[in-house]
């Protein structure tokens, strides 16, 4: 396998998985042993034209030779390229590059929302930019595929959870962003999306879950009951995150119990 020689990838030591894939390429010989770094650990003298805040934002690779440095989903491109040439000319066709680009900052602008560090991270002066817009898309994108998968999970506990508005799972899944948009604003303010994000997370995951059970009775006869068992160990799981969740973001329990007084609310009103 080809490796990109005298290249030091910049990655986030805050971010998991951008510590994953970056040490990945190292591992799969994509880069140099030593190919690899933490930008909060990178000297300014070493590339005075690095532009450090995009390189917060935006994965930054570094030419040593040249000083030349690329970001976000181009430093990527560059080393697939290596390994996999013939992709290159997909990699300069504009409208592909244009798409993956949005994509990559989609990711990369939630990706502490996704799999979170503590709050507000370590003392490095540069942290990762905000941009609200995409912090929406990932909530909207979270409730559209939570509510879709609830709204099926929901058929099979017919016997045990009376039967509701078609659009019932999608109406509660969003109303909890707004319950608890309101209970963070009033508690902390200033933490309102990062919270948001990481319940829409929590959320997302929790209807992942489900999903096993769902396809397995595509297969076979399962009793709803064995849905609503596997539907509240879920919930515990959710439960047990949301609370590791708000310690990392050092925020008051108030958001948890608001979390469970929601589902708790609703559960009675659904049963009525």
């Amino acid at each position: 396998m080809k490796t990109l020689k005298d290249h030091l990838i910049l990655f986030d030591a805050e971010c998991p998985m951008c510590r994953m894939y970056t040490s990945a390429f190292v591992g799969a010989g994509l880069l140099d042993k030593g190919g690899r770094q933490a930008y909060q650990e990178f000297s300014v003298s070493a590339c005075p034209v690095l532009d450090r805040q995009r390189a917060a934002d935006e994965i930054a690779l570094v030419n040593l030779k040249t000083g030349e440095v690329t970001y976000g989903i181009a430093s990527l491109f560059k080393v697939i390229s290596v390994v996999l040439p013939f992709f290159k000319p997909l990699f300069l066709f504009r409208p592909f590059v244009w798409l993956m680009s949005k994509i990559y900052a989609f990711i990369s602008f939630n990706r502490r929302v996704v799999i979170p560090a503590p709050y507000p991270g370590t003392d490095f002066e540069i942290q990762p930019g905000f941009r609200l817009g995409y912090r929406i898309a990932y909530l909207f994108l979270t409730w559209i595929i939570t509510a879709f998968i609830l709204s099926g999970y929901a058929r099979p506990m017919g016997e045990f959870l009376p039967a509701g508005h078609p659009l019932r799972e999608w109406l509660v899944c969003g109303g909890q962003i707004f319950f608890q948009g309101f209970v963070i604003a009033m508690v902390d303010r200033k933490k309102l999306w990062d919270y948001l994000g990481n319940m829409m997370t929590i959320s997302f995951a929790g209807a992942l879950l489900l999903l096993p059970l769902l396809l397995v009775a595509c297969w076979i006869n399962v009793k709803p009951v064995c849905f609503v068992i596997w539907f509240l160990i879920v919930a515990g799981i959710m439960l047990t995150e949301h609370i590791r969740r708000s310690r990392l973001l050092a925020i008051s329990s108030i958001l948890t119990m608001s979390w469970v007084l929601y589902r708790v609310v609703i559960l009675l009103l659904v049963l009525e």
